[in-house]
């Protein structure tokens, strides 16, 4: 049964939120912090499978604090906790700064109520939540363009070619089982793959190998969503 961490500084919203999920099938409330640092404290103390973060607070806002929870876990050795971002505005240069982050999706605060414990499910199982139509438009919005090319990491060199053609995919949105229709392999093999690049280039979540393959260059703004080829950033451009 996942667990849950509810995070939001207003207190009849946080009670909501509280309520519903309290009476929701299959879902158990962690804990609900008022604003960032005690969201921190309270996500080291229960470990959360989901987060539920609010992103403008007073002091520590959601976007530091989905950073801070992510890495003290990662320190920790142990499985950091997905998070889910309530906002306002899908368009939003905060919600882009969350997936930079490692937010692995976000819901508006208008979702109806079947919605939002449904997509509670969604990320706790490991999957992203956000159209990749959404996805493209705020990361075309707000992205600051692709690095050039002698920018990339030394960890992209250790990157094969077909994970990265894995990543490719991902970030436009494809799930594992359309990945493995395009590429002529297993879903196991495509996970394997993803998880394997998505280690060695630091990401915790797909949504941030949405924004890394857009950052980098890898997928590009109004691009394909096949895969015509493998491509390489440090090369300047598809290949």
């Amino acid at each position: 049964m996942p667990t849950v961490l509810v995070v939001d500084d207003q207190l009849l919203i946080r009670a909501g939120l509280v309520s519903l999920l309290n009476a929701a099938p299959g879902l158990s409330v962690a804990g609900e912090a008022c604003d960032g640092e005690e969201a921190v404290r309270l996500a080291g103390a229960t470990a959360p499978d989901v987060v539920l973060m609010d992103l403008r607070m007073p002091g520590t806002d959601g976007i530091t604090a989905t950073e801070r929870i992510l890495r003290s876990a990662g320190d920790a050795g142990g499985a950091p906790p997905k998070i889910l971002v309530l906002t306002t505005f899908d368009l939003d240069e905060y919600v882009y700064n969350a997936l930079r982050a490692g937010a692995c999706g976000f819901l508006l605060k208008e979702t109806p109520p079947e919605r939002l414990v449904a997509a509670i499910h969604t990320v706790a199982a490991g999957d992203m939540l956000f159209a990749p139509t959404v996805t493209r438009r705020l990361i075309e919005a707000y992205h600051p363009g692709p690095a050039p090319p002698g920018a990339v990491t030394p960890e992209w060199h250790t990157v094969t070619g077909r994970e990265r053609d894995v990543l490719r995919l991902v970030a436009t949105g494809a799930t594992n089982a359309e990945v493995a229709r395009q590429l002529f392999i297993s879903e196991a093999t495509v996970k394997t793959h993803l998880n394997r690049a998505m280690a060695k280039l630091g990401l915790s979540s797909r949504a941030q190998v949405v924004v890394f393959a857009y950052e980098t260059g890898l997928v590009t703004p109004g691009g394909p969503t096949s895969l015509p080829g493998a491509f390489d950033p440090t090369a300047g451009g598809p290949g």
